[in-house]
């Protein structure tokens, strides 16, 4: 799938799980609601890490790009290092490492550490790279025509504000993990989310996903999941763009009326 289409399925399925919280009696706070459904759609896009021109290459000009580059020949050499005789050979680390369950959750992990022990700094870094990257799928149009720059100040914007309506009473930075010091605990959460939701994306297109890798699976450590070769797309086909994309925005919408009590 294209960087749209996954921004949007990631702030869909995070507005679903505001609607899921809200079903068993933990809602969400509003603002815990909107900066998850930014998060998600930002994370939505960080498994393409991988690829040197996916939407997040562009996001941070040099530094992304090469940080593309330097993920692609990691992911590659543990391709190599881990497949099987059943897996084919490739040249490059793409719909690899970054495309599985166990990165989701460790960079979930790692962010949820981060927003913890770094206190405001590091919840601002981590606002600030996923309001990001939210602008770049979300608005994707707008963000090409714009200068990097302004993408910048608005994500830094956006990120200091939110995270002062977050440390406001009420405001949500405690919300599902209440202990002394766990505060922003939730944030890796969306982060999980939204990684996932792209690999199920990806999953759904010709080459599948293998996102359930190191777990082998017909004898292949990278087996490519996926529905039945003829339910699959390809990538910004007219499936994607006239199809999942409503359907997301549809969802999207039902579940935040249903997180904030309206439906």
């Amino acid at each position: 799938m294209m960087g749209p289409a996954h921004s949007l399925s990631g702030a869909a399925a995070w507005l679903g799980v505001g609607a899921a919280a809200a079903a068993v009696d933990r809602p969400m706070p509003w603002p815990v609601l909107v900066v998850g459904a930014l998060i998600c759609a930002g994370a939505a896009l960080a498994p393409d890490l991988d690829h040197k021109s996916a939407t997040i290459s562009r996001a941070f000009g040099p530094l992304s790009r090469g940080l593309c580059e330097v993920v692609d020949k990691i992911s590659y050499a543990v391709y190599k290092a881990t497949r099987t005789s059943h897996d084919p050979r490739r040249s490059g680390g793409h719909r690899t490492l970054t495309h599985t369950w166990l990165w989701a959750v460790l960079i979930g992990a790692g962010s949820s550490v981060l927003a913890v022990t770094t206190d405001r700094w590091g919840v601002l870094a981590l606002l600030f790279v996923h309001l990001v990257l939210a602008v770049e799928g979300l608005l994707w149009r707008a963000a090409r025509v714009s200068s990097d720059v302004l993408v910048w100040l608005l994500g830094a914007t956006s990120a200091w504000i939110l995270a002062g309506v977050l440390d406001q009473p009420g405001g949500g930075a405690g919300w599902l993990f209440t202990g002394p010091g766990q505060e922003y605990l939730w944030l890796g959460l969306p982060i999980v989310l939204g990684a996932l939701v792209h690999d199920i994306g990806d999953a759904l297109t010709v080459s599948g996903c293998p996102i359930f890798w190191p777990i082998p699976i017909a004898g292949k450590r990278w087996y490519p999941v996926g529905p039945p070769k003829g339910m699959r797309f390809r990538a910004g086909s007219w499936v994607e763009l006239k199809v999942l994309m409503p359907v997301f925005m549809l969802l999207g919408g039902m579940g935040g009326a249903s997180a904030l009590g309206f439906l």
